[in-house]
């Protein structure tokens, strides 16, 4: 039973650590991007569709 209440311990250290962590990279600004939205006209809403020829289109007859 003792080992039940150590394990439960060390979990809530560890979860606590993650959410420390992720509190200060969230406040640190981590997750702020200055570079996407100077970009985002440049990138297109659907991407181009490549058309290949096929081989009998290309080539000649002799």
């Amino acid at each position: 039973m003792s080992v039940l209440i150590l394990l439960i311990g060390v979990s809530l250290t560890v979860a606590l650590v993650f959410l420390l962590a992720f509190l200060w990279a969230s406040t640190s600004g981590q997750y702020d991007d200055d570079y996407t939205p100077s970009v985002r006209m440049l990138f297109d809403d659907t991407p181009p569709t490549n058309q290949k020829e096929t081989p009998s289109s290309t080539s000649s007859k002799k």
